[in-house]
């Protein structure tokens, strides 16, 4: 590995590193746009510009070369005086649109004008005048008069999802980004532009003006949208989430993500979800709070013999929920009839090549290592017999947390009501649970965001994550609902509140010193 300094600093990085690399391994600041770490290398910006010792000319770190006992600085006057003027050269059609611009408070552009920027603009020339609310697709909007032509967003629809949407056309001042030949940025991987934009020339339609990005905290968490369980970052607030991003995990997901995945923030607020405990069944229905129906579930089962009792999983618990749950179930109850409810089984291998699997659930792997460790197993077939045959009395289902991927989710509903008891663990209200005629418990669990615990991808891979916000402070883990049907107890006081109340400026807190 060579040594390099970088601004002095000593430092080793990989062979065939690039300038650029190193000042991100030593944590240095260097200004650029067009460079992106999971793209190929453009150097078109020239904002990148380091001083390398024994050469005559400044060269854009990007796409030099590390060479040991290389000395590259971006301190000297030349470098700064060189930047500055660069950033201006780059802002000279460039609207002053930050107040009503979606990318306010998290713009590339913001940041590197006031670290390398801040000077007077000497342009007196009217500004280029470019289309504004540009509809690129069904997910994105274009704000031409705002793009830097860095071609973030063209490489990404190149090399990435290999699309080819997108291209820059024109010349001069007059270039501008659209898609080719009319053809519409549509595939499942298009947010990602918006993310690697560093302007806010692309902005998302879903989020565009619902929040100001100051309002909001994040959490890193696991995508639960399918098996891949991509790292990712949740946007929330008070008012709840607005937003899923991607976080970088080079072995699992790189820098992206699906718009798949980033939809996953819809089902957990209050809207789509089970606010309190129910009991009962069509048209008398009681609402009690959630201990009373966990631990009156818990009963039941305890009421009832081993061998009536059938127990369902879906794949989309953590694998701490599951441990508790099946030892519970084995070692209390002595419960041996259980289920794994696999939604869509025919394209449960499929793969669109970067990152989006036909198993829309994140753990599926761990429910299947939780049966092998716990020596479970069960056929659809003996359930469904079991069922119709009234040998199994109560069932009970640790439903799906998104409900949206289980295509079958009615008709499997209308099979597990014809059970005498139903119990029903479920993160959403669904209204066909709600007509069904045996005695039915439905009991409201917490979503991805709202607990920790870890998760198997299709590789076999755990990962952790933890608790970002509460949504429903009475939904419980699945190893709260654990605990209380065994007629134990759990420490209420540690819940935290649900959202609700003003929002709170979090940028003020965060800025640091001015």
């Amino acid at each position: 590995m060579p040594k390099i300094k970088v601004n002095g600093q000593e430092i080793e990085v990989p062979e065939k590193s690039t300038v650029i690399q190193a000042f991100k391994q030593a944590g240095v600041d260097i200004c650029h746009y067009c460079w992106h770490p999971g793209l190929s290398i453009a150097g078109v910006c020239r904002l990148c510009m380091v001083q390398v010792e024994g050469m005559p000319k400044l060269q854009i770190a990007c796409n030099t070369e590390v060479k040991e006992g290389m000395s590259v600085n971006n301190t000297s006057d030349v470098v700064k005086e060189t930047v500055k003027w660069g950033l201006d050269f780059h802002l000279i059609n460039h609207p002053l649109d930050c107040p009503i611009c979606d990318q306010a408070g998290e713009c590339g552009l913001q940041d590197q004008y006031m670290q390398f920027g801040s000077y007077d603009p000497e342009m007196a020339e009217p500004k280029v005048k470019k289309s504004k609310a540009v509809d690129l697709g069904p997910t994105v909007m274009l704000d031409k008069e705002r793009c830097i032509l860095c071609s973030r967003c063209v490489r990404f629809t190149d090399e990435v999802s290999k699309t080819n949407e997108l291209g820059i056309f024109n010349r001069g001042d007059r270039s501008e980004i659209g898609t080719v030949q009319g053809k519409p940025l549509d595939n499942n991987y298009s947010l990602n532009t918006v993310d690697i934009c560093p302007v806010g020339a692309l902005t998302s339609k879903d989020f565009r003006f619902r929040q100001r990005v100051w309002y909001l905290k994040e959490a890193d968490s696991i995508c639960p949208g399918c098996s891949t369980g991509c790292s990712v970052k949740v946007h929330y607030n008070e008012e709840g989430v607005w937003r899923v991003k991607p976080r970088v995990n080079p072995e699992v997901n790189g820098h992206w993500m699906c718009d798949v995945g980033r939809n996953t923030y819809k089902y957990v607020n209050l809207k789509s979800r089970l606010l309190s405990g129910k009991v009962g069944k069509r048209d008398l229905w009681q609402e009690v709070s959630v201990e009373d129906a966990v631990r009156s579930a818990g009963l039941k089962l305890r009421e009832t013999s081993p061998d009536a009792i059938a127990v369902v999983y879906t794949g989309q618990y953590t694998n701490e929920e599951y441990a508790s749950a099946f030892k519970f179930f084995k070692e209390e109850l002595k419960v041996k009839n259980v289920f794994h409810w696999l939604n869509n089984p025919e394209k449960v291998n499929e793969f669109d090549g970067l990152l989006f699997r036909g198993d829309r659930n994140p753990n599926t792997k761990g429910l299947e290592n939780a049966f092998a460790s716990f020596g479970a197993k069960g056929s659809w077939d003996n359930l469904q017999a079991g069922i119709n045959g009234r040998k199994f009395k109560t069932v009970i289902v640790f439903g799906p947390e998104d409900q949206s991927v289980f295509p079958d989710l009615d008709e499997k509903i209308k099979m597990f009501s014809q059970a005498e008891n139903l119990i029903w663990l479920t993160a959403c209200a669904n209204k066909s649970l709600d007509s069904v005629g045996g005695e039915t418990w439905q009991i409201p669990v917490k979503t991805y965001i709202e607990k920790a615990g870890s998760f198997t991808n299709f590789q076999g891979k755990v990962q952790d994550f933890k608790a970002g916000t509460t949504i429903v402070p009475q939904a419980l883990s699945v190893s709260e609902a654990v605990e209380l049907m065994a007629g134990r107890e759990i420490n209420w006081n540690l819940r935290p509140r649900g959202v609700g109340g003003p929002k709170t400026n979090y940028a003020v807190s965060d800025r640091g010193e001015l």
